[in-house]
């Protein structure tokens, strides 16, 4: 992380605008390191998670992503056109399975170094404990938010 911060930030009175702005200024970190990639962080998210989740559907992928469907195709489009993302139809007409072929395997590994310097800059900045801390909370967060 190269740039200090004026100062704490204020908190705002909205949990949703808190996670908002901690989430675009980390995307930022994300995309600044991958950027000589090709890859922004939202498509790298989508190779890493079919490389986690191996052959999925493409409702799977969204929820376990918190993606609405259409977001979501809109996303998979230019991985799907490169190569890097293979779509078949499921079993359900409405379905659609989704893996990660050779080229987004290779694609992915060629950026894990940029990805990992991301991480590893926010996990030195916070800290070990806020950052096991800010894991837990996270998946908290998301949990709960889908039973609201």
């Amino acid at each position: 992380m190269t740039r200090q911060a004026d100062g704490p930030l204020p908190a705002l009175p909205c949990a949703c605008a808190n996670l908002r702005r901690a989430a675009r200024a980390v995307t930022r970190v994300y995309n600044r390191e991958l950027r000589a990639t090709g890859l922004e962080l939202t498509q790298y998210t989508l190779l890493m998670a079919l490389n986690v989740t191996g052959e999925t559907t493409q409702g799977g992928l969204g929820r376990l992503l918190a993606l609405d469907t259409t977001t979501l195709t809109r996303m998979l489009r230019p991985l799907t056109k490169r190569g890097w993302i293979a779509a078949q139809p499921g079993d359900d007409r409405r379905e659609r399975r989704l893996r990660l072929t050779a080229w987004g395997r290779r694609k992915l590994g060629q950026s894990r170094r940029h990805w990992q310097r991301a991480q590893e800059g926010l996990r030195q900045g916070l800290g070990e404990p806020t950052w096991s801390q800010m894991g837990k909370l996270l998946a908290e967060v998301t949990r709960v938010s889908a039973e609201v």
